[in-house]
């Protein structure tokens, strides 16, 4: 993946805790603040589409662990 400069301004707190990150982690500080950056382009996105999430039936009431426990048992024997 070809890379693009820029600039930013950072608060030196901020920069003092990467430094220290990327020593303990052993990898470069840029990595870390490409991390950021990533995640923080991931956590803005916004799909086309709509996520086709699955759905469940159900009251809405809570379940106990028992239950949760017999639908998975279901379900997989149906495989």
């Amino acid at each position: 993946m070809s890379m693009k400069r820029t600039n930013v301004y950072a608060d030196p707190e901020d920069l003092a805790l990467i430094k220290e990150a990327a020593k303990r982690r052993g990898i470069p500080e840029a990595e870390i603040i490409r991390e950021g950056i990533h995640l923080a382009a991931m956590a803005n996105r916004v799909w086309d589409e709509p996520l086709d999430w699955p759905t469940f039936e159900g009251s809405g009431e809570p379940v106990t662990g028992d239950e949760v426990t017999a639908a998975v048992a279901k379900g997989a024997a149906g495989r």
